[in-house]
């Protein structure tokens, strides 16, 4: 397979960094180390390479009627500015993938699927988007993506716009967009994130991505910001209670036992792919009543669990743990799995087959982690 690099894979090689391949892209594990990078994000910010995403772009008059039909969201009542999390199903209602898009204008989005499904999710759309008055355009190849993740995010951020530009930033609520000038240049600033702490996305040309990188890491030194790497961003985000598509969220599962009910919209007007599909789920209460459905589980011991581990009750097997690892900011071990929704009470006590050792968690209340604001 052939392996893709981002514009900023130069940055990476210099700053030492170990790879890895992520939906077929060489991407920074680490640079020293995955706890203190771990820490930082937590502690004063963290700086990531996001080039992976895919990104595209939705417009036309009849833009915001089409993501209502080509995604399990309303995106028509997304206001201009805002942001929603979604998903892309299946006639099946099986998740290809789950995506954040957002509302630039009133006939202008802008879709940003995960690393691996970008060239599936920008091709569907183009498929589904006969018999629409929209163009969609897939830019991931020219677009980069870097995100400033922490509790001093905002501060450094500060440094690098104009001062009559100061309140876009301050203001910026979560989950919201807004078009700044860093560096000299207008780029689309994002206040999302997938660790858990307070943090922005930016979106940049190719061709500026590195300088962009470089005057973030200088101007943000002082504030800790030190580029992170994959490896810290997967434990900030299981601390966090994110899903991870193709470990939490599957082509084979369905909203509803993923925990993500809330993000399908039923009730709206129009048709959309799976729509019926995920109403007789729904109805037949799979993931909810019966079935398995997603849990959060702590360890009482040392030990951590790890995807694909059997979950036990009095030896049963009833359920797999889909993601797990210790904890850096909390010491001790969590874990994301599916189990039996007999099972899934806040507080029932299970074991996790730890290569043929029984060892203790509980399903306790997600997320793990959640910031002081």
């Amino acid at each position: 397979m052939t392996e893709n690099h981002t514009a900023l894979y130069g940055e990476h090689q210099k700053a030492g960094a170990s790879f890895t391949d992520f939906g077929g892209w060489q991407m920074p594990l680490k640079y020293s180390s995955e706890l203190a990078e771990h820490h930082a994000v937590r502690k004063t910010a963290g700086l990531f390479d996001l080039s992976h995403m895919g990104e595209v772009w939705v417009t036309g008059p009849d833009a915001a009627a089409f993501l209502d039909y080509a995604l399990a969201g309303k995106l028509s009542a997304v206001a201009v500015g805002k942001a929603k999390y979604s998903l892309i199903c299946n006639v099946d209602g099986g998740i290809v993938d789950d995506l954040i898009s957002y509302r630039l204008g009133d006939e202008k989005y802008l879709v940003v699927p995960n690393a691996g499904n970008a060239a599936t999710v920008a091709g569907l759309l183009a498929e589904r988007a006969a018999g629409f008055d929209v163009v969609v355009e897939d830019v991931t190849s020219e677009t980069s993506l870097v995100a400033v993740q922490g509790p001093n995010a905002a501060a450094i951020l500060l440094t690098l716009v104009p001062a009559e530009q100061h309140s876009l930033v301050t203001e910026l609520k979560y989950y919201a967009a807004v078009y700044v000038t860093i560096n000299g240049q207008e780029l689309l600033l994002a206040r999302t994130g997938y660790t858990g702490e307070d943090g922005f996305e930016i979106y940049v040309p190719n061709a500026d991505a590195a300088t962009l990188w470089q005057v973030l890491l200088e101007n943000g030194s002082d504030q800790g910001l030190v580029p992170a790497g994959l490896a810290c961003r997967d434990s900030l985000r299981l601390e966090a209670g994110m899903p991870l598509y193709g470990n939490e969220l599957s082509v084979t599962g369905h909203a509803y036992s993923a925990g993500l009910g809330p993000v399908v919209s039923l009730a709206k007007e129009s048709d959309f792919v799976g729509k019926a599909a995920l109403a007789a789920i729904k109805e037949s209460g799979d993931g909810v009543t019966t079935g398995r459905k997603l849990v959060g589980l702590k360890g009482l011991g040392r030990r951590a669990a790890r995807g694909h581990y059997p979950v036990l009750k009095d030896g049963a097997v009833i359920g797999e743990v889909t993601s797990g690892q210790p904890s850096p900011t909390l010491g001790y071990p969590v874990a994301l799995a599916y189990v039996d929704v007999a099972h899934a009470e806040i507080g029932t006590a299970l074991d996790v087959d730890l290569r043929g050792k029984a060892e203790p968690f509980e399903v306790v209340a997600l997320p793990f982690y959640k910031r002081q604001k």
